[in-house]
Formats: C-alpha cells, sequence, structure tokens
C-alpha cells in the first residue's frame, strides 16, 4: 500500500500521537482474512497491554472476527521470565490445536537516536520473518527493567502473522510506527489502533473496507 494514502487519511483525523514510518507486506499475499486472531502486546507496561489488548480485540469483533488477548492465553508465568526455542513451538502447536489462524503481534520499542534508529529499520530483510523468532529476539521486553530510557519518541512495531494449517508460519504485513510524547497512554493507544487498522484496511488485511453497495444497505 502507498504510505501516503495512510498519511493523507490521518489528516481528517485530526492531530495524532501515532505516524505511519513505514509498512511492508508480503509480496505473494494480495487479500488475507483470518477466523481467529490472537493479540499480543508486548510491553513491561501491564495497564498499557491490557488497554492495547482489550481495544485491539473489539475492532476485531465489530467486523464479525474472533479474537483473543495474550492475557487470556498465556498463563502470567509464561512473560515473567525468558523462554526457549522448544517452548515457543509448543506455543504455536497449542494456538493451532485451538483454530487461530493468524497472529497480530505489537511490541514496543526504543531509541535514542531517532535518525540511526530510522537507518536500520530501512533494510526489511534484517527482520524476522516467523512469530517464533520475533517473540525470542525481544522477549526481555516484559522482564527487563532496564529495557527502555526516557525516551519521548517511542518506535512500534505491529506485524499480522500466519499460523495457517499446513503452511509455514510466515510473515503477511508489519507496519513500523513512531509514537510522540505518549503522556496519556489511552489517548496513544487510541491513536496506535485507528491507524494499524488503516493501514490493514488499505491492505486488504482482515479489515477490509465497505464497498458503496454495502453503504447503500446501511442507509
Amino acid at each position: 500500500m502507498n504510505k501516503a494514502l495512510i498519511l493523507v487519511a490521518l489528516l481528517f483525523m485530526g492531530c495524532s500521537s501515532a505516524e505511519l514510518v513505514d509498512n511492508w507486506k508480503n509480496p505473494d499475499i494480495v487479500i488475507f482474512d483470518a477466523n481467529k486472531v490472537l493479540i499480543v502486546g508486548m510491553t513491561s507496561n501491564s495497564k498499557a497491554q491490557k488497554e492495547f489488548e482489550t481495544k485491539m480485540k473489539k475492532q476485531f469483533s465489530n467486523r464479525g472476527v474472533e479474537a483473543m488477548r495474550s492475557l487470556d492465553v498465556f498463563d502470567v508465568e509464561f512473560t515473567d521470565s525468558e523462554r526457549s526455542e522448544e517452548e515457543l513451538d509448543e506455543v504455536e502447536q497449542s494456538l493451532l490445536d485451538k483454530d487461530f489462524d493468524a497472529i497480530l503481534f505489537t511490541k514496543i520499542l526504543g531509541s535514542e537516536n531517532k535518525e540511526n534508529f530510522r537507518k536500520e529499520m530501512i533494510d526489511i530483510n534484517r527482520y524476522h520473518d516467523k512469530f517464533k523468532d520475533d517473540y525470542l529476539s525481544h522477549q526481555d521486553i516484559y522482564y527487563d527493567e532496564n529495557y527502555y530510557d526516557e525516551y519521548k519518541v517511542y518506535h512500534a512495531e505491529t506485524s499480522l502473522y500466519c499460523i495457517c494449517v499446513g503452511k509455514e508460519r510466515e510473515l503477511i504485513w508489519r507496519g513500523i510506527i513512531d509514537i510522540t510524547d505518549p503522556s496519556n497512554i489511552k489517548s496513544v493507544i487510541d491513536d496506535y489502533i485507528e491507524l494499524v487498522v488503516l493501514a490493514m484496511e488499505e491492505q486488504d488485511l482482515i479489515f477490509h473496507k465497505e464497498t458503496d453497495e454495502e453503504d447503500s444497505t446501511k442507509l
């Protein structure tokens, strides 16, 4: 999707604390639908995690897509310490057994130097293309209190992974979003979710735009 389309749309949303920096979509995917999605918000701030996962779940529910929060799926002890690759394999298999076919994985990162950080973000090939590897590389966000410094600008990533039966666990889409002056967590989360939904909608990923015909049936 053209990033400019999202930025133009944001102008009509008013002042937002969330800005799309970059996004990537698997070139082999045109449209992607899911029946059951796991929402994972990786942050050491438990209140922000609950707020984000709950509000994101509502977005899926409003569109008739079943979704569950990681808070309701993962044991509390699971995120308290480092997990192994084998344990993540077990998690993925458990999700398949419970009929999940997608994971929406959001993690909060930080950078002292925005310019250097963005240069690192440009090379999309440096990213993990599997949920398991992505989780293993960043899981200390949960339990390492020294993971963050005091940043005025936070960097976040939201990734959509397919965990479909008979297919390799693959990355469908990733959006990189800057969060500026996050003084009001609830407001920031609202802005962030609105931007993610808009980006996925433009890419025909689970969220789809309503057609003129669909609009007319509501009149």
